[in-house]
């Protein structure tokens, strides 16, 4: 019965207008200001410190991307890699997430990507039914009438059962095995010319190879996004897709440098009731290994 009241008041809580899959996965800074006494309701700013102190959304509270990612480790390790769950559930934890917990994510001046990728890893946690992303941040909140403050209080932590993670992160075998296979997409969502690969990615030590995964198509996150942080409209979205050759019921496996990028392009394509999996390990991982590579014409 417990189980069932907690559904019930979850769905009450729900925006009202949440319906297709795009209105599921973003609310209005009109919904997060009537909502903000909600005792349940957690709201994560992704940036740096200093700007968080600075400004943020009353109650709020600070993650960056280290916060909830493995530690990179040895010149070896690759960045920004999904953590293991009992390391992320106490992060989570120590954010004042519970099980009750509805969470809202937004973006500051790191671009949407940053709160993209936490919204990510949210629904690989198993989280994702009651997260969603305040689209345009802590801009558009203030552009709406939103207060801010520099108040830093205390968080309490939260109290959170294991997590049950959701598969969906793959490796590199699995994007071998399903590129060019019907019924999937590879898709880069790094920059054209990183994909074209007039220009390298990766670091003077590191250097990544030019061009693309073999097989992959090309859907930029900035073309799925807009410059004020918020998803483009769902007809551009729905028009890149379809101009890279993703057909509707496909299941995305999106890609950038190091999987930040990706998650904005993956979100984009959650919007269009699209199944949308991470190759974590990008093309950071895939520049070291043996995979194919292709560069356009």
């Amino acid at each position: 019965m417990r189980a069932v009241l907690a559904v019930l008041m979850l769905m009450l809580a729900l925006p009202a207008w949440a319906g297709t899959p795009r209105e599921k996965l973003v609310v209005t800074p009109a919904w997060v200001a009537e909502h903000l006494a909600d005792p349940d309701l957690v709201i994560l700013q992704v940036g740096d410190k200093a700007g968080f102190e600075t400004s943020h959304i009353p109650g709020a509270r600070l993650v960056t991307l280290a916060d909830i990612a493995a530690p990179s480790t040895g010149p070896d390790s690759l960045i920004l890699q999904m953590p293991e769950p009992e390391a992320l559930r106490a992060r989570l934890v120590a954010l004042g997430v519970s099980d009750r917990s509805k969470i809202v994510v937004y973006p500051t001046r790191e671009g949407i990507q940053s709160a993209t990728r936490v919204v990510f890893t949210l629904d690989a946690a198993g989280l994702g039914d009651r997260t969603w992303l305040l689209e345009g941040g802590l801009a558009a909140w203030i552009a709406n009438g939103g207060a801010v403050t520099a108040e830093l209080k205390a968080v309490t932590p939260g109290k959170l059962s294991p997590l049950r993670m959701r598969p969906l992160v793959v490796d590199a075998a699995f994007v071998k095995g399903h590129a060019g296979a019907k019924g999937f997409a590879v898709v880069d969502a790094r920059a054209p010319e990183f994909y074209a690969g007039t220009k390298a990615g990766g670091t003077p030590a590191r250097p990544h190879k030019s061009g693309h995964i073999a097989g992959a198509v090309s859907v930029p996150f900035v073309s799925v996004t807009t410059p004020d942080m918020k998803l483009a409209s769902a007809e551009e979205i729905a028009a890149k897709f379809k101009a890279a050759g993703v057909k509707p019921g496909d299941t995305v496996i999106a890609y950038c440098h190091v999987g930040q990028q990706a998650s904005a392009t993956l979100f984009a394509a959650r919007s269009l009731g699209l199944k949308a999996l991470l190759y974590d390990g990008s093309f950071e991982e895939w520049s070291r290994l043996d995979g194919a590579v292709e560069t356009s014409k």
